[in-house]
């Protein structure tokens, strides 16, 4: 015969239930502070690096592929790593780019049940996957001297857009963030310029947090000028 659960036996349930999650959100913090951890030992000696985002999607032969190894060949020969998303498509192509020209090539990589194999092109000891998107964010923030924007989709958007936010609002240190592809990124910036701005959304001079262009040298040109004179270091 079935014993009868009283209340108070569906009580202490619940808060058995309640201390189990309690407990699990605990070790859960602890393993974010791990890969925190792991990530600043890692890239605090990486030395002056840029980051390039771009598509996971592009193949080598495109326009953008090429586009983005020539970008970062110009960056090493200005004296300068690259940091990528670690996985391929453009972001392949930016390590791919660093290590042809000799320069360091690191990969923020991310661990996801598609997409999202490392390349072969990052250093062996410069390699490292997180589990959760918002501390490989943190890395590429804390440790890049500049954001080079390549044609991507919404995780290209979504880093674009907050790196654009944390220097607007002043959470991070000023630093230059390049979209690389007029023809691409054209569009959604005159619709910036033409509603964004009209509506008094943003400032005129938040249109000055950004620039854009075709030519990979232009770009390496626009961060050497913005730190020449002056020393490099993370950005928070």
């Amino acid at each position: 015969m079935a014993s009868i659960r009283t209340e108070h036996d569906i009580a202490q349930d619940k808060q058995l239930d309640q201390l189990l999650r309690t407990q699990e959100d605990v070790w859960r913090v602890f393993r974010i502070m791990a890969e925190f951890v792991e990530g600043f030992q890692t890239f605090s000696r990486i030395g002056p690096c840029v980051t390039i985002f771009g598509s996971a999607r592009k193949k080598p032969g495109t326009r953008y592929y090429e586009m983005t190894t020539e970008v970062a060949k110009e960056f090493v020969r200005i004296g300068y790593g690259v940091i990528s998303g670690g996985g391929p498509g453009l972001m392949e192509a930016a390590n791919k780019g660093a290590k042809e020209a000799g320069g360091v090539s690191v990969g923020i990589n991310i661990d996801l049940p598609f997409e999202q194999s490392a390349n072969p092109y990052i250093d062996k000891d410069k390699l490292t996957t997180f589990r959760h998107f918002y501390i490989r964010k943190v890395m590429f923030v804390k440790y890049a001297q500049a954001f080079i924007v390549m044609p991507g989709g919404f995780g290209t958007l979504d880093e674009m857009f907050e790196s654009i936010t944390l220097v607007q609002t002043r959470k991070v240190s000023k630093f230059p963030i390049i979209l690389m592809g007029k023809e691409y990124w054209g569009g959604l910036f005159d619709w910036v310029k033409t509603t964004m701005l009209a509506e008094g959304n943003i400032s005129k001079e938040d249109l000055d947090l950004f620039s854009i262009t075709d030519d990979p040298k232009v770009s390496a040109q626009i961060v050497a000028d913005f730190y020449k004179g002056t020393g490099h270091a993370p950005n928070f």
